[in-house]
């Protein structure tokens, strides 16, 4: 776990007589992507609350960058570097695409700021927003009101604040939910070009953008994790393949 960017130790959260994660230790290597898959109701939406902070688990460390952040709440871990990208869309839709990012780079930012507006002429935060948003393909959309943003450009926007960090590592939430084959190839090559940036822990159903994408896979099932390993571990395993991915894997 010494050269990890990101860990888990033993996690454990029940609610009640449910075990939703079950002594779940995963780790998050330079310049990987690192898959976490499972049926729903496996327990990865938990698993995600605890590494980012929203939820507290009863058992269990998490690391970041060698660092014990279990007691950072959620915004003391983004400012660590922890980045993430959420399954359903926080974005302010009646905002523009230049505010939506913004509103990241304020995150990164400790000073308090009271006004808005002020935020918006600080050019520090609108240089990083912008070339986030360069690096996301939005620059041309600078301007364009969020809510007028197609689904596939509102990921890629979300990737983009999530860039605003600077983040030592990413948490992304299936990115790919919702998006046609066309939008999911556009996020799969921009994701793929990012691990070098910062390693992606990937939580996703979309088993071919996982086989494109994924380093190391995970798989979680009734809060466990039952293998772990290659494409090509996981593709043969019979556990697996009894448990989620099916006689078609």
């Amino acid at each position: 776990m010494s050269d990890a960017v990101l860990a888990t130790q033993n996690l454990v959260k029940t609610f009640g007589a449910l075990k939703a994660t079950d002594d779940v230790s995963i780790d998050l290597r330079p310049g990987e992507i690192h898959a976490v898959i499972g049926p729903n109701g496996a327990g990865k939406s938990t698993l995600i609350q605890q590494i980012c902070g929203g939820l507290k688990p009863d058992a269990g460390r998490v690391f970041l960058n060698g660092q014990d952040v279990s007691h950072h709440d959620t915004r003391a871990r983004a400012q660590a570097g922890l980045g993430r990208t959420f399954q359903v869309s926080a974005l302010c839709m009646e905002d523009t695409v230049l505010e939506n990012a913004v509103l990241g780079a304020i995150g990164a930012n400790r000073a308090v700021w009271r006004f808005w507006a002020s935020a918006l002429k600080t050019r520090e935060l609108t240089d990083r927003a912008k070339a986030a948003l360069e690096r996301v393909g939005l620059s041309e959309h600078h301007q364009t009101r969020c809510g007028n943003l197609s689904h596939g450009e509102r990921r890629q926007l979300e990737v983009g604040i999530a860039l605003t960090l600077s983040p030592r590592a990413f948490i992304m939430d299936e990115p790919m939910a919702g998006l046609g084959a066309g939008g999911s190839k556009k996020l799969t090559e921009l994701l793929d070009g990012m691990r070098a940036q910062a390693p992606i822990l990937l939580v996703e159903h979309d088993m071919d953008a996982v086989f494109a994408l994924a380093d190391r896979i995970s798989v979680l099932v009734y809060g466990k994790i039952i293998a772990s390993g290659s494409i090509d571990d996981i593709k043969n395993s019979d556990v697996v393949r009894e448990a989620y991915l099916g006689q078609e894997a």
